[in-house]
């Protein structure tokens, strides 16, 4: 039997585990350190490595991002974690210019093996400059590699793999799932591959295709249209790039009908992307056009009560799936 760990918990693991295995590891970030974090995921990590791996930065997005792009050149293995990846557009530049294109730029001869981590999304009453969706701004760009896992036992994998890949990994968390539960395999060694979808609920009516803390709220959907007697089927894309099709293409081709799911604005989110695509190459076995769910085309409201209402809900998709009856 593995140990019952909150989502919080399990990257946490993860990062002690792969700073454990590989001394090349380290991570540096705003308040990581002797605050512990904002969101206290670097807990107890700055007694137990010191200020040469565990490194407080001063709040300049750009600046230690760009360090950790130079270290990743020379032969570590940086973490960036963002306090919020609502402040990551200030290292756009170093994060879309440098860390994704300097592999493809020097021939193949220099790597940039990072993490830059961080919670993403909507948490409660965080306002418009802290609650941004930002994983599908990522995965628009050649270089990277972007995540998003919606449980702690795929939080926990996904990481260990991302710090391991000779690449550049987005890795992003919702706040909101950072106190869910779940349980880890009884194995250190335990990891995800990245670019591998799965199915979080068996179903045969309707695919309902999301990541993050989307794919909570499309179960809880699932739940109540079995109570009307459809059975949705329920698929956890969990890698945006690369995004495994085969997984989703195949789930279609048993339901004949999708809803995509997600957090972000719905005018040019990821999920307009995933839904082009099962409209490219899943037409004839769609019985009904593909849906999108997406959050509402505003600044993200202060107000608790309009959060929410911003914000993809059961209720939500379970409309969209009565659009498709």
């Amino acid at each position: 039997m593995g140990v019952e760990l909150t989502y919080r918990d399990a990257v946490a693991k993860a990062i002690v585990d792969e700073m454990n295995r590989d001394d090349s590891v380290y991570i540096m970030g705003e308040d990581i350190g002797r605050y512990q974090g904002t969101f206290r995921v670097t807990q107890g990590m700055f007694d137990d490595y010191g200020p040469k791996r565990v490194i407080d930065t001063p709040i300049t997005e750009a600046g230690f991002t760009g360090i950790a792009i130079g270290s990743a050149m020379s032969g570590l293995r940086p973490i960036v974690e963002m306090m919020t990846m609502s402040f990551s557009i200030l290292a756009l530049d170093q994060i879309l210019n440098h860390a994704a294109k300097v592999h493809y730029m020097t021939g193949g001869q220099a790597s940039v093996p990072m993490v830059i981590r961080g919670p993403g999304g909507a948490a409660k009453q965080l306002s418009a400059q802290h609650s941004h969706s930002l994983e599908g701004w990522f995965a628009h760009c050649p270089g990277l590699k972007v995540v998003a896992p919606s449980t702690p036992e795929c939080a926990y994998g996904l990481f260990k793999t991302s710090v391991r890949d000779d690449n550049p990994v987005i890795f992003t968390e919702n706040p909101g799932l950072y106190t869910v539960k779940g349980e880890l395999p009884d194995d250190d060694d335990f990891t995800v591959p990245i670019g591998k979808a799965r199915i979080a609920r068996e179903g045969t009516d309707m695919s309902l295709v999301c990541y993050s803390r989307m794919v909570h709220v499309c179960l809880e959907a699932a739940e109540r249209l079995a109570e009307q007697g459809i059975s949705a089927e329920v698929v956890d894309v969990r890698s945006l790039l690369p995004l495994d099709m085969e997984t989703i293409s195949a789930s279609v081709a048993k339901t004949n009908r999708a809803v995509v799911v997600y957090e972000d604005w719905k005018f040019g989110g990821f999920g307009g992307e995933i839904a082009s695509r099962i409209g490219e190459e899943c037409f004839d076995d769609l019985d009904a056009p593909v849906l999108r769910v997406g959050g509402l085309n505003v600044p993200t409201p202060y107000s608790r009560v309009l959060e929410l209402e911003c914000i993809p809900s059961a209720d939500s998709v379970l409309a969209a799936v009565e659009r498709l009856s």
